[in-house]
């Protein structure tokens, strides 16, 4: 079912049937959610004019990604980057999507997101293991540092392998932000309450989606790369991109 092998130079686990590539996260603990660091990093790119347009929107939502909260992660697989259209049809061989170009693109699914959760044998990764897999150890608004995000840092298409292996983070994983991606958890406004140990909240109502700056490409000049930002969050509405996560195998 699983094949332990090297990707872009770093140890992967490919799920046979579907070609899925996943990662291994190694477990530890993070500072969960929008610190004050990192708003005064934001603050810093409009005071230099970096801003297309006002940020005091995003100000006023910071309260849904906070407080900051130190948070255990268990070590877990995730996959490498979002799944393909491709890898969608390896469980719904019936799949079309409208917004991809290439069988290699990110699916975006919408109708369909019930009947590939109920098929594929993975499941959602919880927003606490999302972030801390979109981070990678680092403390900034993205791995890359508190510069602003450009378009550079989108990646939608996956069927350049340099291309692809150049937008890895230090874990390995590839085009955390691009696409808004659901999570297990329930969408609640901030974290009060949240569990210290990557459980997902559960509850009514849909769920929280992370990322999406790619959704919005060509941008507009409406400051979408706010939605790189490792712990810009929201709630999950139309289409969305999956990213499945799984247990680490047991080794033969």
């Amino acid at each position: 079912m699983w094949t332990e092998e090297i990707v872009a130079g770093r140890p992967a686990r490919r799920h046979v049937p579907s070609g899925v590539v996943f990662r291994e996260v190694p477990g530890g603990t993070f500072r969960m959610g929008l610190s004050e660091a990192e708003l005064a990093a934001v603050r810093a790119i409009e005071r230099s004019g970096g801003a297309e347009d006002t940020l005091e929107p995003f100000f006023a939502a910071a309260g849904n990604a906070q407080p900051v909260r130190e948070v255990r992660v268990e070590p877990f697989l995730i996959a490498r980057h979002p799944l393909t259209v491709a890898h969608v049809r390896h469980w719904l061989p019936e799949y079309e999507d409208d917004y991809a170009d290439a069988d290699s693109g990110t699916a975006r699914i919408e109708d369909d997101l019930d009947d590939l959760l109920g098929a594929m044998p993975f499941r959602l990764p919880s927003e606490a293991e999302w972030e801390y897999a979109a981070r990678a150890g680092t403390t900034t608004l993205t791995f890359r540092g508190d510069g602003k995000p450009g378009e550079d840092h989108l990646l939608d298409d996956f069927g350049h392998e340099q291309r692809t292996a150049a937008a890895e983070n230090p874990f390995g994983l590839a085009a955390m932000g691009s696409a808004n991606e659901i999570c297990a958890d329930v969408w609640m406004p901030g974290f009060v309450g949240a569990p210290a140990d990557a459980r997902p909240r559960t509850g009514a109502g849909p769920r929280a989606v992370r990322g999406g700056a790619a959704d919005l490409y060509p941008w507009q000049g409406c400051d979408e790369w706010l939605l790189l930002l490792a712990a810009t969050r929201g709630e999950h509405a139309q289409f969305t991109a999956v990213r499945p996560a799984a247990p680490l195998p047991p080794r033969e």
